[in-house]
């Protein structure tokens, strides 16, 4: 499919056809990489995604417990900077 580069303000842009947007389940936001002179366009990666799941599934396999324990070692900043 081809397209045409518009002018946007002080930029250029390409529009990207809904059945395309659809198919790649592009979003709002995207993550743009340039590989051997060609632009790769995919959704925006979110950092945390999917961590619900896993603590979830961590809480089933107990497996979600403080590594210390109940043991709590206070540090000097503890000490002598905090202020309630």
């Amino acid at each position: 499919m081809k397209s045409r580069i518009v002018k946007i303000g002080n930029s250029q842009g390409i529009r990207i056809p809904k059945p395309l947007i659809e198919q790649t389940g592009l979003g709002e936001e995207v993550e743009i990489q340039v590989e051997k002179n060609r632009l790769i366009i995919g959704p925006a990666a979110r950092p945390r995604e999917g961590w619900d799941a896993a603590f979830q599934k961590m809480e089933n396999a107990g497996d979600d417990a403080m590594l210390d324990g109940d043991v709590h070692v206070p540090t000097s900043w503890e000490g002598t900077e905090w202020e309630w």
